[in-house]
């Protein structure tokens, strides 16, 4: 026996797959499912009873222990709050990178020791490796492109990282599915979930206004200069780059540029070429394959501003105020604050982190 692991499994295929995969390859295998949300909304499917079910009879199937964890007021308080607020101050959050860091690993991680696990798995589609020649342990992007999910996992951290297994990492989805199928497993044609998990269809305007208890108030449309365009539905509906849903006709195409949540202005511009910026600034930066210190000087990487990104060329440094300034050979369209800026070399994910700005 290779050593105890627990297995975060929602319910779907990949982290089924990933069950079924270390258990065969030898290691003690127990099935953890999380309880994050309470499904207030009417239709939520986030941990609903039907993911629960189909959990635990995968690990029927399987043979292997099951066990439901409860972590609503931890989701609540460190995914759900900080969503709602970085909406409320013109930012576009990324709940899943929030979930990943302070659920799925900071408080699994700590829970498999209590329970005397050598590992934690979970069905992400990325690798995990160890730089022999540093020790630093590093996390690498999926063997398959099109899945890979490095990027929402740019926030483990070492501790992490060492006790952490991604069986998924080395195949493609397809692979995964034709795996899930010939080991008979029940939910190996069960669709992928799209949305975010605790908001239902993806409105999550609607669930801002429901969470909160009050309706987004209105507000102005203006231009760069400041005069008045028309009247929007809530600032909190407007992301950076913005084009198509913006509720006012004005005969040509605009473009979102700017969000002041305090003013509760959206400014719009109509040439294109205004949300192109050189410079972002990160926060909140975490790293990986290369510490802190390597970015006193400039260091050459390639950049993914959101999750479906094609990696641009940047250098980054690391500023004294603890922020990384990230400048592009080619300018980059609407950086938006509260998405995640995620530096890699070749397969290898260098660091991460918040992105606050711009320097235009």
């Amino acid at each position: 026996m290779k050593g105890k692991v627990l297995v975060a499994m929602s319910g779907g295929v990949d982290s089924s797959v990933a069950a079924w995969l270390l258990k065969e390859q030898g290691y003690e295998v127990v099935g953890i499912t999380f309880k994050l949300w309470s499904g207030e909304t009417e239709d939520s499917k986030c941990c609903g009873l039907d993911d629960i079910s189909d959990a635990r009879m995968v690990c029927h199937q399987l043979g292997i222990p099951h066990y439901v964890l409860n972590y609503k007021d931890l989701f609540r308080r460190r995914v759900v709050e900080p969503f709602v607020r970085a909406y409320q101050e013109g930012r576009t959050p990324n709940p899943c990178i929030l979930c990943n860091r302070y659920v799925k690993f900071e408080e699994f991680c700590r829970r498999a020791r209590e329970l005397g696990a050598d590992h934690i798995a979970t069905g992400h589609y990325a690798r995990v490796g160890r730089d022999p020649a540093s020790g630093r342990w590093g996390l690498l992007r999926g063997a398959d492109p099109a899945k890979d999910q490095s990027y929402v996992l740019y926030t483990l951290t070492q501790e992490q990282l060492s006790m952490l297994l991604l069986p998924c990492g080395e195949f493609s989805k397809e692979e995964i599915r034709r795996l899930a199928d010939q080991s008979g497993l029940r939910v190996a044609h069960k669709p992928d979930s799209q949305d975010i998990c605790f908001v239902p269809g993806g409105d999550y305007a609607a669930f801002l206004e429901e969470y909160t208890g009050a309706p987004l108030p209105a507000g102005r449309f203006v231009d760069p200069e400041g005069n008045t365009l028309g009247q929007h539905r809530g600032s909190a509906r407007y992301t950076i780059g913005q084009r198509k849903g913006l509720g006012i006709s004005l005969g040509r195409p605009m473009f979102v540029s700017a969000i002041d949540p305090r003013a509760n202005t959206v400014t719009l511009v109509e040439d294109e070429g205004a949300l192109l910026r050189r410079e972002v600034l990160a926060e909140d930066v975490n790293f990986l394959s290369l510490p802190r210190e390597a970015f006193s000087e400039p260091v050459e990487v390639q950049a993914r501003l959101r999750y479906s990104q094609r990696p641009a060329a940047a250098q980054g440094l690391l500023l004294p105020d603890g922020r990384l300034r990230l400048t592009f050979r080619e300018p980059q369209r609407a950086p938006t604050p509260g998405q995640a800026a995620v530096l890699y070399q070749g397969d290898r994910v260098v660091c991460g982190g918040t992105i606050c700005g711009d320097r235009g």
